[in-house]
């Protein structure tokens, strides 16, 4: 058994007692009234939550990858709303300007972001271009001042509440990834505005929406990286964001495992509790199995994204593999709950909904296959 340094395992503690203590009781409340939760978001700044891997300097908490996927997925026990605002801001927003923006651009958005201050999202879909990233057609032209972009994104994660927004657009649609740059706008310039809003089968209270670029005038700072440099920008953060996400999966699977073993050995049918029973024992060894490897995938991306060795085969591994863990424990958890799990009286119905997004986002299923036989086959 992978061990976790000591630091690491108190980091664990940490977010698993604020979890358990201030996120899971008002879950089922915040998922009932979609309500995007302001407070929490502020508490887990204050405790370095939302700038974890960012360095002490630029005034965040300077821990490790692996340090942000264990606390991440402790946050996302507790809820995975919750837990996917705080990972769109340190994987898909923080990430990018840490990494390629300049030490102007780090000093004047990273302290804020990290402190849960102000929040981050990532616009990277179109209409026309979701797994297909390189379809761009949110156009940028050149000005005097700098840039003016015009276009519509969506499926934007923090998209209504959002502050700071890493963004992409092309010089050229037909010259596809050649011709994208990245930029980082701030949401209450004008040209900037937010779209339709979805109402979405789970994660309901992580705010996803449109963003529409009418006119946005960006000055030539805000330029993220090198000009028509912006596809590798966009195709590195993602690799943090399938870490994410992977963590995300996996505290919906660890979640719905407990809630099915408790409510296994409860539950009687026959005399005895339901947990006696062999189909429900094999349903029970295969969530436990798919959860502890999930877990294991989930840590080795992070330990190799920390090394910078190129991690992109295991986050899509990782991502892949507790996507479908996520899913596949949600629906066995609902199963041995039996007709009190399609109720919205238990906690397992809303871990099925909020766990279906997790095969989509960040790359479909089928994109991480791709991805990871693309690195086996060379």
């Amino acid at each position: 058994m992978f061990e976790l340094p000591e630091e690491t395992k108190a980091i664990q503690d940490l977010s698993r007692s604020y979890g358990l203590e201030a996120i899971v009781p008002g879950a089922s409340e915040r998922d009932k009234n979609h309500k995007f939760p302001e407070e929490l978001v502020s508490e887990l700044g204050e405790m370095g939550f939302m700038g974890m891997f960012v360095p002490e300097k630029y005034g965040g908490a300077g821990m490790s990858t692996l340090d942000y996927v264990v606390a991440l997925e402790q946050i996302c026990y507790a809820d995975a709303g919750v837990g996917v605002i705080m990972s769109v801001n340190n994987s898909l927003c923080i990430w990018p300007i840490l990494a390629h923006g300049t030490e102007e651009q780090k000093l004047k958005y990273l302290p804020e972001l990290a402190a849960g201050k102000k929040l981050g999202c990532y616009a990277l879909t179109e209409p026309e271009a979701g797994s297909d990233a390189a379809a761009q057609k949110t156009k940028v032209t050149t000005t005097a001042s700098g840039y003016e972009l015009n276009g519509t994104k969506m499926w934007i994660t923090n998209g209504p509440q959002a502050d700071i927004c890493v963004t992409y657009a092309s010089h050229d649609p037909a010259e596809r990834h050649r011709a994208i740059s990245a930029f980082i706008l701030e949401t209450d310039w004008d040209g900037f505005s937010v779209g339709k809003v979805e109402d979405k089968l789970g994660i309901h209270y992580s705010g996803t929406s449109e963003l529409v670029y009418d006119g946005l005038a960006v000055p030539s700072e805000n330029l993220l990286g090198v000009e028509k440099k912006g596809f590798k920008i966009a195709m590195a953060t993602l690799d943090g964001g399938r870490i994410g996400i992977a963590a995300q999966a996996l505290g919906i699977a660890q979640r719905a495992l407990d809630l099915a073993v408790s409510y296994a050995n409860e539950r009687k049918q026959f005399g005895k509790p339901i947990a006696t029973k062999q189909a429900i024992q094999w349903m029970i060894a295969d969530m436990a199995t798919r959860v502890e490897a999930a877990r294991l995938l989930t840590w080795r991306a992070a330990v190799a994204k920390d090394a910078g060795t190129g991690a992109s085969q295991q986050c899509s591994m990782a991502k892949l593999f507790a996507s479908e863990t996520a899913n596949f424990c949600a629906d066995k958890a609902l199963q041995i709950h039996g007709g009190y799990g399609y109720s919205k009286e238990y906690e397992v119905e809303r871990l099925f909904r909020d766990a279906r997004i997790t095969t989509i986002y960040e790359g479909t299923s089928e994109i991480q296959r791709l991805v990871i036989a693309k690195g086996v086959l060379g």
